[in-house]
């Protein structure tokens, strides 16, 4: 690991930066470059991040590979626009990516999920595969990491988030969310989605997993329609942990937001044209 270098680049997200020239919306896109080694997790809900990427001067043509972090528009949206620029990279998914995902208000149903499927990425000639492992690496020291044990009792998903399965709807499950983890010198940097499955849950597993600190967490923790008391147990738990960087945005909401700002020397504003760097 010496010598080690990370960048990652906010493509786009909820909130405008300090460029007002670059396009926000309610979605996510990072692109990761570790040792000259180009990645990109999650794809926004439309091409939106492409002209930011150009402007940022990012070039995506390259990429080895595209991470999706879950099934949802705001994640996977822009992945078809991201194939008529680039092809040659390897789609990481995880098991369940394609099923059918709706939001329940009321008693209607509203399609939440991907504007592509298998056939699509097969007439497009797109290498593609569901991860089957725990825990796999794609890159040196760059993980993918899945399957998280539900362990914290407040932590769970939304029931709104439901799955069409045959003729019926039940609730979404999430087990196609993954997350990206970058071991490092100073402990371990992740990169997160939407956190379905609980962000607690999801560190807590990476932990474990790796027996290594947590040193920085960015992305979405999907605390926006969280109750009072997990938002606080959250902030707490960060508070209390090795995180030393943490940048909480997209998903995470309003209220939780200004709960994390509380977090001083340790919270950053993660927004659309945000650069982090770390040696």
């Amino acid at each position: 690991m010496t010598g080690m270098s990370v960048k990652i680049i906010t493509l786009i997200e909820d909130s405008p930066g300090e460029d007002p020239l670059l396009l926000f919306e309610h979605g996510l896109s990072f692109y990761i470059e570790k040792d000259g080694r180009k990645l990109l997790f999650d794809t926004g809900q439309s091409g939106a991040f492409l002209s930011n990427a150009e402007r940022l001067q990012v070039d995506l043509s390259d990429l080895e590979y595209v991470v999706l972090s879950h099934g949802h528009y705001d994640h996977s949206g822009g992945f078809r626009d991201l194939c008529e620029y680039a092809q040659r990279f390897q789609l990481i998914l995880g098991r369940g990516f394609f099923n059918e995902k709706y939001s329940l208000h009321d008693t209607v149903h509203t399609f939440k999920g991907n504007n592509f499927n298998e056939e699509f990425l097969l007439k497009k000639k797109i290498s593609y595969r569901m991860i089957t492992g725990a825990i796999e690496e794609i890159l040196p020291d760059v993980f993918v990491v899945t399957d998280f044990p539900r362990k914290i009792a407040g932590e769970k998903p939304n029931p709104r988030f439901q799955l069409l399965s045959g003729s019926s709807f039940i609730e979404d499950p999430f087990t196609d969310e993954i997350l990206i983890v970058i071991d490092t010198p100073k402990g371990l940097i992740v990169l997160a989605g939407c956190s379905h499955p609980g962000i607690i849950n999801m560190l807590e597993a990476v932990k474990t997993r790796f027996d290594k600190p947590l040193y920085a967490v960015f992305g979405g923790t999907h605390l926006v329609d969280a109750s009072e008391e997990r938002i606080v147990n959250t902030v707490d738990y960060f508070r209390k942990s090795t995180i030393q960087k943490i940048g909480a945005c997209h998903c995470t909401g309003g209220k939780a937001t200004e709960k994390c700002r509380s977090l001083a020397g340790i919270f950053l504003e993660v927004k659309t044209g945000s650069i982090l760097n770390f040696d």
